[in-house]
């Protein structure tokens, strides 16, 4: 017989398996530790601009930095951080290296969404956000997903379930309820209306207090921050389920909407949202949320007809929450835009195209041109909880190394004109 003792024994192996694999993955101080680029990374990878170029601006400049030399003096290594420096010192034929962010706007918000699990949701959250971070976007990802696989990803694994999204929620809740009772008590219509009460179940938690700016965490990347998750967060699903019935008036799935609204509108650029292969509470905070929705799809039949599904339901529970009463000025929840992304491809697979073909035929111009192909660097990046970006080409053939990262380049490039366009689309900030 297995009841929730020996579950909760066979959980606790595992996680001393995890942490074991931390410290074969990771330094020896158990922390994730963000590798140094090559200047050949740098130059033609990164800026996009000829080697000798960029080692000529480098000799005729002094004062931007050098990097860190190999013993052989044949190659120099630079941070993220010092990429960063060089990115807004440098100009190419009089031209800036920073990227393009709209002006007087907040973060772009982007879904990575899909009822499937193994469709790459995590795999393409992280990739994304570390090729953003490598364009020179500052990049905050919030982990909707209960298994965790982009917090972990990220190098974090020691999270409290009330600093993650259960947590934004449960403030937003203690908030919300403040501000109604408050405007109850100031209305004359108000007057014998009973005031609406949080058990203590939820005011002992603390939540109410934290700042908003208490839920991110920095990663080893100096320019990517995360909420992130932990399997604990799974009962969000149920805490939340209590939390309407003690107020039936608090709109659940805007918790995460007006936490972002509180954030300084210039802390990041872009924002994305790794969603659980679920529609529910956490994933529906999410798709609220969002400008921008991201479907990641394998190339089979059954991952066509799982996504069918998702859109289907996906819609269906959209139109629900248009008959909330608070909902925005009485509209329906639209988004600037959505694609649909293959993953896992593999172009010598005749089902593979064909299935890719399919999927063109169905969703046109929602369909993303570019696909992540299915590569040995990419298999070996998900065993060591890494991106293709942070692994050392040196630990592979050159070749190997730069079709993996061709694949999610252009995919990225594909996702970041996309969020430019509905960028532009957005309201100034406040």
């Amino acid at each position: 017989m297995f009841d929730h003792v020996e579950l909760q024994r066979l959980r606790d192996s595992s996680l001393r398996m995890q942490g074991w694999i931390r410290k074969e993955t990771f330094s020896p101080a158990n922390e994730k530790v963000l590798r140094r680029f090559s200047s050949w990374e740098v130059a033609e990878l990164i800026f996009g601009v000829n080697q000798n170029t960029f080692r000529g601006r480098l000799a005729a400049d002094p004062a931007l930095p050098s990097g860190e030399v190999e013993p052989d003096g044949r190659q120099r290594w630079f941070s993220l951080e010092e990429i960063n420096e060089l990115r807004r010192k440098m100009r190419i034929n009089r031209k800036p290296l920073m990227p393009r962010r709209p002006a007087g706007k907040r973060a772009i918000r982007a879904a990575i969404a899909n009822f499937k699990g193994g469709a790459g949701k995590s795999t393409t959250a992280l990739h994304f956000a570390h090729a953003a971070a490598l364009d020179g976007y500052r990049v905050l990802c919030v982990d909707f997903d209960p298994q965790a696989t982009l917090s972990h990803s990220m190098g974090l694994s020691d999270v409290n379930e009330e600093n993650t999204v259960w947590g934004i929620m449960g403030r937003d809740l203690i908030h919300e309820t403040e501000r109604m009772n408050a405007a109850t008590r100031g209305a004359e219509t108000g007057r014998g209306v009973p005031e609406r009460k949080l058990p203590d179940s939820v005011r002992g938690t603390g939540l109410g207090d934290l700042r908003a700016s208490e839920f991110i965490r920095p990663t080893c990347w100096p320019t990517i921050d995360i909420v992130p998750s932990c399997a604990n967060a799974a009962f969000v699903e149920f805490a939340s389920a209590q939390y309407r019935h003690v107020n039936p008036d608090w709109s659940f799935f805007a918790a995460v909407d007006r936490w972002l609204g509180a954030l300084p509108h210039d802390s990041y650029d872009m924002i994305i949202f790794d969603c659980p292969p679920a529609i529910g509470y956490q994933s529906m905070n999410a798709v609220f949320a969002a400008d921008v929705l991201y479907i990641p799809s394998g190339p089979g039949y059954w991952e066509y007809d799982s996504t069918t599904s998702f859109i289907g339901q996906l819609s269906e529970a959209l139109e629900d929450l248009t008959g909330f009463a608070d909902f925005p000025a009485g509209k329906s929840k639209a988004f600037l835009d959505v694609r649909f992304l293959l993953t896992r491809y593999e172009p010598a697979n005749d089902l593979h195209r064909a299935m890719r073909d399919a999927f063109g035929r169905v969703f046109g111009d929602r369909m993303a041109s570019e696909v992540i192909e299915h590569t040995r660097a990419v298999e070996q990046s998900g065993r060591f909880l890494s991106s293709v970006y942070e692994i050392d080409y040196r630990e592979m053939t050159r070749e190997t190394w730069r079709r993996a990262r061709s694949t999610f380049d252009a995919a990225y490039t594909e996702f970041r004109d996309v969020l430019l366009e509905a960028w532009d689309q957005l309201e100034d900030a406040a």
